[in-house]
This record gives structure tokens, C-alpha cells and sequence, in this order.
């Protein structure tokens, strides 16, 4: 079994890169050793937690069971690009404003489900933003404030807020 590298093609936070990848390294290890992107973490290493999310052609996708082989010709969306240098989306300041996040860790991945969420559903109800969000898992139990932040981001959006939601 060949474990060369392979080089793929892909968009990554709008800009068209070209990198090597080895065939068994997931997405995750990918954009950390190769382009020093850190906010999707791994934790579960099984796609239960969703720590790890990032956009692949618009869709959520777990970055510790997706490999970076897949990203050939796709385009990649990392938290680290949600706003434009300098500013936060509409998503990122709604989960400061209602305290939705205590460590951390799970943040990044609630942040990118959210966004697939509000692209769906621009106007979900709390039953439908905690339908959405039930593969992410926050330790620190930060759940009803992760909800009223989605709801917050979604009013911004719909009142036209400045940022890209």
C-alpha cells in the first residue's frame, strides 16, 4: 500500500491553493500541518462531537473522519475566515454577546454548524437550531446560551446587521 503523497487543488478560505497530502491524513491534521489552521480541534476522533467542523462546499463536515484527500476540487470554509480581518460575523459576536462558549474548546465547531444552520434556515426556531446543532458537544453545558445565540444571529441577519451571516 502506497502511502506517497498526493497533491490536490481546492479553494480554502476563497483563495485557490495547491498542497500535498498524505492519503491517510483526515482534514483536520491537513489544514493545522499544512496551512496553520487551528480552530477546527480534534477531540473524539470519531465525528461525535463535532469539535472538528468545517465547511466543504457549503456543507458541515467532520474533520477528523473526512479525509484531506476529498478536498481535491472542493471549497474549504474554516472559522478562521467566517469575517473579514479585523471583524467578527454576526455569528462569532452573537456567541460573545450571550456568553455562549465557557472554555472554549467547542466553540469553533458549534460556530461553523451554526453558520450551515442560518444558511438553511435563516429564521430557525429552538427546536430546529437544537435538531441542527445535536452532533456538537459542549462539556461545559453552555447549551441554552449556544441557542439564544443562533436566534441573536439570525435577528441580526434578518434586521441586515453589518458582517457576512
Amino acid at each position: 500500500m502506497s502511502t506517497a503523497a498526493r497533491t490536490i487543488n481546492f479553494t480554502l478560505n476563497g483563495r485557490p491553493v495547491t498542497a500535498d497530502v498524505k492519503p491517510h491524513h483526515n482534514v483536520v491534521e491537513f489544514l493545522q500541518s499544512q496551512f496553520a489552521l487551528f480552530g477546527a480541534r480534534e477531540s473524539c476522533g470519531q465525528g461525535l462531537c463535532g469539535c472538528c467542523t468545517v465547511l466543504v462546499d457549503g456543507k458541515p463536515v467532520s474533520g477528523c473522519l473526512y479525509l484531506a484527500v476529498f478536498l481535491d476540487g472542493a471549497e474549504v470554509v474554516t472559522v478562521e475566515n467566517l469575517a473579514e480581518p479585523g471583524k467578527l460575523d454576526l455569528i462569532q459576536d452573537a456567541f460573545i454577546e450571550c456568553g455562549a462558549f465557557q472554555c472554549g474548546y467547542c466553540t469553533p465547531g458549534f460556530i461553523m454548524m451554526s453558520r450551515a444552520l442560518l444558511v438553511q434556515h435563516p429564521d430557525p426556531d429552538d427546536q430546529q437550531i437544537r435538531d441542527y446543532l445535536t452532533g456538537n458537544l459542549c462539556r461545559c453545558a453552555a447549551y441554552p446560551e449556544i441557542v439564544n445565540a443562533v436566534k441573536m444571529a439570525a435577528r441580526k441577519s434578518k434586521a441586515g446587521s453589518t458582517g457576512r451571516s
